[in-house]
């Protein structure tokens, strides 16, 4: 009952924070500027989810909370692919010009490499937490390295283009994508929905999933097919977040400390729509576009990461 009367308070700030976005300031241009802003709210709610329920079951399949797969370098590989794209083919390729394209070569490689990399991993025996972070840390680095010394050598007028692809925005989203990717999401969600009791098991550990009749490989390898591809989707879409889902999942456990992970995944969802939706209408109404909410996000993103592996190295001891 406790968690319900939290669920209800989120799902209000929800929409408020909707009706702030969508009608605030219309004016009687209802036929112009509410569509548009419904679109950018649907990206956001689709970003939002996908982020919250990919970080939360990747969280229980390593058995950490500090683990993202934004962590582990795909945001790092959509921006090299952004990159390399750029800068050889150039900002009029078809490639960049069409945005179906790029939204599914970004897509396709995130995926492939998650799953090479989750291959390598969580295959190869047991590893301590900080060895997951640190390898995912180097992947993100050296992948940055090559990204920023091909962005040194790119035309400037083609690095002015790139530089709309470092930040996630929700001011110039594709809507044509956004119904594409919304196909991509909810299915994602549907399949992975039936087997969130399963889940619940898995947070106990393997031996003990294994014990009470879980086909533990098979449900882990599911769901990491499943977070690769929503991580990816929502990259693709807007551009990458990288703190958004550790602050989102981790607000949730506090906040409901539950096990049910069917409570956990709308939770974080809930919080994450509240902090999209919420964030833009303060980055336009209050800052005025002189920022964006992905910088804000990866500021105080940055700090709750350092706090939590700090609140880690403390528990460890």
């Amino acid at each position: 009952m406790r968690n319900s009367r939290k669920m209800i308070l989120l799902v209000s700030l929800v929409v408020v924070c909707v009706a702030l976005y969508l009608f605030q300031g219309l004016n009687g241009n209802y036929d112009y500027a509410l569509p548009r802003r419904a679109i950018k709210v649907l990206a956001m709610a689709l970003t939002g989810v996908a982020i919250a329920y990919s970080t939360v079951i990747f969280q229980t399949i390593t058995h950490n909370r500090i683990l993202t797969p934004s962590v582990m370098g795909l945001d790092s590989l959509y921006m090299l692919v952004q990159t390399f794209i750029y800068y050889f083919f150039g900002s009029m390729s078809i490639l960049v010009i069409n945005k179906n394209y790029n939204f599914f070569i970004s897509v396709i490689a995130m995926i492939v490499f998650a799953l090479l990399l989750y291959r390598f991993l969580f295959n190869a025996g047991k590893r301590p937490i900080y060895f997951l972070l640190l390898v995912g840390i180097i992947i993100g680095t050296f992948l940055g390295s090559i990204t920023t010394f091909l962005q040194v050598l790119i035309d400037p007028n083609e690095f002015t283009s790139l530089q709309n692809k470092m930040f996630a925005s929700f001011n110039n989203v594709n809507g044509d994508l956004v119904w594409l990717a919304m196909i991509i999401i909810v299915l994602s969600i549907i399949y992975g929905w039936r087997t969130i009791r399963e889940l619940d098991v898995l947070s106990l550990g393997r031996d003990n999933a294994i014990n009470l009749g879980v086909d533990y490989d098979k449900i882990v390898k599911s769901m990491l097919v499943l977070s690769a591809v929503l991580i990816a989707t929502s990259t693709a879409l807007v551009g990458p977040i990288t703190f958004f889902g550790l602050i989102v999942a981790n607000l949730s456990y506090q906040f409901f400390n539950t096990y049910k992970h069917s409570v956990l995944i709308i939770g974080a969802s809930l919080m994450s729509l509240v902090a999209l939706i919420g964030g833009q209408w303060i980055v336009e109404r209050i800052f005025t576009f002189d920022t964006t909410l992905s910088v804000i996000i990866n500021f105080l993103g940055g700090i709750y990461f350092i706090y939590l592996l700090l609140k880690e190295s403390r528990a460890a001891t």
